[in-house]
């Protein structure tokens, strides 16, 4: 009977040694989920998914309860096909916006070409509470979100907060 050398015993226990220590090292993945694989939000607005159609960042700058507001984020269409996408705080009149295949939509105000101006004639609520937005669109149906109202005391939204158009003063006859 022939017996192994004893540096063939070492080169099985070292090859089984990093086999276990493989086997152990992969587990706590298989136990634990990763965490960078989870959707958040990571700003101050709030996200959706809603078929193909998702938000991102979506938060409402005002002044103050009663002023005027805007919608600040961004609509994507993942989808191959045109979306219709429907948006509707409270009571207000709805605003519709049209997305291409494939396409991003800033809600920033502008109205340049891939921005958009979501504009809030009266906000419902006071900055730093939440305000009810109601999304729809044709395929994914239809969601309520939570959205905060923000004002200009964080520097980087102060700018971009919008002010109520100043009335017309009535003029003076001679």
């Amino acid at each position: 009977m022939t017996s192994l050398r004893p540096r063939t015993r070492r080169l099985l226990a070292l090859t089984g040694g990093a086999a276990v220590l493989g086997a152990v090292l992969s587990g706590c993945s298989a136990t634990n989920p990763m965490t960078t694989e989870d959707q958040y939000s990571a700003s101050d607005g709030v996200r959706f998914v809603l078929g193909d159609v998702r938000g991102t960042n979506l938060l409402v700058l005002s002044q103050g309860k009663g002023d005027v507001g805007r919608l600040e984020g961004a609509l994507v269409n993942d989808g191959d096909e045109d979306q219709t996408v429907t948006l509707t705080f409270g009571d207000a009149d709805p605003t519709t916006l049209e997305l291409g295949p494939k396409e991003t939509l800033l809600l920033d105000g502008s109205d340049e070409d891939g921005h958009a101006d979501v504009e809030i004639t009266a906000v419902e609520v006071s900055p730093g509470e939440v305000a009810p937005l109601t999304v729809k669109t044709a395929g994914g149906g239809s969601i309520t979100l939570d959205v905060p109202v923000l004002d200009g005391t964080l520097p980087e939204y102060a700018s971009a907060v919008p002010t109520q158009e100043p009335s017309p003063s009535p003029s003076k006859s001679s």
